[in-house]
């Protein structure tokens, strides 16, 4: 399973520098999750402010 960034995300950026493993990028309008690359650990859900990250 990986999460996954809903279209509710503001493009803040707050999640990218929690991730362990570097997983979230710039996306345009929405930040996006490295599905290879996640682990699941839901760091990029604990701060983002209106709740865009998900799990799959």
């Amino acid at each position: 399973m990986a999460y996954l960034i809903s279209e509710e995300c503001i493009n803040c950026g707050v999640c990218e520098p929690e991730c362990p493993t570097s997983a979230i990028s710039e996306g345009g309008d929405k930040y996006v999750v490295a599905a290879d690359a996640c682990i699941d650990c839901g760091a990029c859900a604990d701060v983002c402010p209106v709740d865009a990250p998900q799990p799959e």
